[in-house]
């Protein structure tokens, strides 16, 4: 999940009063959901080879801090949400810069911001890092934690994209400024912010709960929604480059795209997005959750061939 950068807040507060006067207060999203990052994660782990399945296993029983929202995740997959799970802890506040990369972009002629880091690609060339060299146990098993998570992230379009603008200058925080609407359960439209839609895989993700617990779904729920995202999206196709393992600066530039031609294509603030929207969008997450979880193998089975 996106958090929003403290560098735009000002210049943007009062844009987001005025959002929240007009069209409510939707909850600012932090990556894919609970959902998203355990069908990622679902897929890597059935790609390791067994060195990796080995070193995974023994790092995840480690009990690092805070030992007990760690102890809540000691498999692989419940191990993918684990970064977010700490949202709420304000030690663990250091973290959330690394969810996302800041690359804007505007279509008003608005002058860009630079890149602020560090941000989620230098995060993953550092924990790569600790991972690979460290003596402290503890120390790569936050490093695989953190991998796991954010390789997910970064396969989220709105996770590497800040739209700028000559009314939110600081940026949109990767859509969490855009508010659209969507049929709620009842029927009636709803409103909620463009990232969030899109780490819920456009409402076709696994749901897990509700704030503030945001518990992850059920596991029963994540192997048919894995095959849902592999389904015509094989690991043989070249584009995912899988012999380049920790080209972390390609895939956010591939998400940077996709949120330009897609995520943010045809959906302004209050607007119910067309069905066409939805079904491409949907599509989009899938592959992109796939070519995560096909990634995240990769990594891992380089670190521990």
């Amino acid at each position: 999940m996106k958090n929003p950068n403290p560098r735009h807040a000002f210049r943007n507060a009062i844009a987001i009063g005025v959002v929240c006067l007009i069209f409510g207060a939707p909850s600012v999203s932090l990556a894919w959901g609970p959902g998203g990052h355990m069908m990622t994660a679902q897929i890597a782990f059935a790609r390791l080879n067994p060195h990796a399945k080995a070193q995974v296993k023994m790092l995840l029983a480690i009990p690092i801090n805070p030992a007990a929202v760690s102890a809540k995740s000691k498999d692989f997959v419940g191990a993918s949400h684990w970064a977010d799970d700490l949202r709420s802890i304000p030690a663990f506040d250091f973290l959330k810069p690394l969810h996302f990369i800041d690359k804007s972009f505007s279509t008003d002629g608005t002058a860009l911001p630079a890149i602020v880091a560090p941000n989620i690609v230098t995060a993953l060339r550092d924990n790569v890092k600790i991972l690979k060299t460290s003596t402290n146990q503890n120390a790569r098993a936050q490093a695989l934690r953190l991998i796991i998570h954010f390789v997910g992230d970064i396969h989220q379009p709105l996770h590497c994209t800040d739209r700028v603008s000559s009314a939110l200058p600081g940026g949109d925080h990767g859509g969490n400024l855009v508010t659209i609407k969507i049929p709620g359960p009842n029927g009636n439209l709803r409103s909620i912010n463009l990232h969030s839609y899109w780490d819920g895989g456009l409402e076709s993700f696994p749901k897990g709960g509700l704030a503030p617990q945001f518990l992850p779904p059920p596991l029963s729920t994540i192997p048919p929604a894995a095959a849902a995202a592999t389904t015509g999206n094989p690991a043989s196709d070249p584009a995912i480059k899988l012999n380049d393992p920790f080209n972390f600066s390609g895939w956010a530039n591939e998400s940077f795209s996709l949120a330009k031609s897609v995520a943010y294509n045809g959906v302004s603030n209050g607007m119910e997005p067309s069905s066409a929207y939805k079904t491409k969008g949907i599509k989009v997450t899938r592959k992109r959750a796939a070519w995560g979880g096909y990634r995240l193998a990769a990594l891992l089975n380089s670190i521990w061939p």
